[in-house]
């Protein structure tokens, strides 16, 4: 199955159509940041959305730099609505969604099939788990505990409710924000492909 990027090949990155349509996803994206909510099976503080879905679509259908330019404006304009983190969830969710989305645009650039879809969905969400674990044990929560004024072992308490495995931060990052983060993965490469494929002839033209 050949799943045609047309837009990407054809047009610039920033032609007037294609930055109206990064414009449009990047909103999308900042509106579904706002609706997130816990899994049962993970800790509270990790909240579940689906704002990288638009910029999946945008790097299938425009590219990489469209994937990146979206990830950044999203949390932009998610900092100038609402923030309660200081700017380090959206930081976080910049850097994480970049490592998820470029890998996944740059694998379906080379391959624009099923299988590069497959495989740079697998790629992705493995590069996203594993920065974002990465991000967490030495920057993120600690970061949060800083502004929030807790120590770091009132999220552990907390994930040690959910998962007894968690001990420490470390554990943390090992049993609950990686695997948070690849079930992420995977429902959004699901659910950008799925709305890729129904926006698809609105990426024809620009």
């Amino acid at each position: 199955m050949m799943i045609r990027n047309s837009s990407q090949s054809k047009s610039s990155v920033f032609a007037t159509g294609s930055m109206v349509k990064i414009g449009m996803l990047a909103g999308l994206g900042t509106a579904l940041m706002l609706i997130d909510f816990p899994l049962p099976i993970f800790p509270s503080f990790l909240k579940f959305d689906l704002s990288d879905a638009p910029a999946v679509i945008g790097a299938f259908a425009m590219g990489p730099a469209a994937g990146v330019m979206i990830e950044l404006l999203k949390n932009i304009l998610k900092l100038m609505v609402r923030t309660n983190s200081g700017g380090v969830g959206e930081l976080a969710n910049f850097l994480v969604g970049t490592a998820y989305v470029l890998p996944l645009a740059l694998v379906y650039k080379k391959w624009p099939s099923k299988k590069g879809v497959l495989w740079g969905s697998v790629i992705a969400t493995f590069c996203g788990a594993i920065i974002a674990g990465i991000l967490n044990y030495f920057v993120l929560i600690p970061a949060y505990s800083m502004i929030l004024g807790y120590p770091v072992d009132v999220f552990v308490d907390i994930a040690a409710k959910i998962n007894s495995a968690v001990v420490d931060l470390r554990t943390l990052v090992l049993f609950a924000v990686v695997p948070f983060n690849l079930v992420k993965g995977v429902v959004v490469a699901l659910s950008g492909l799925g709305l890729f494929k129904a926006l698809q002839p609105l990426f024809k033209k620009d």
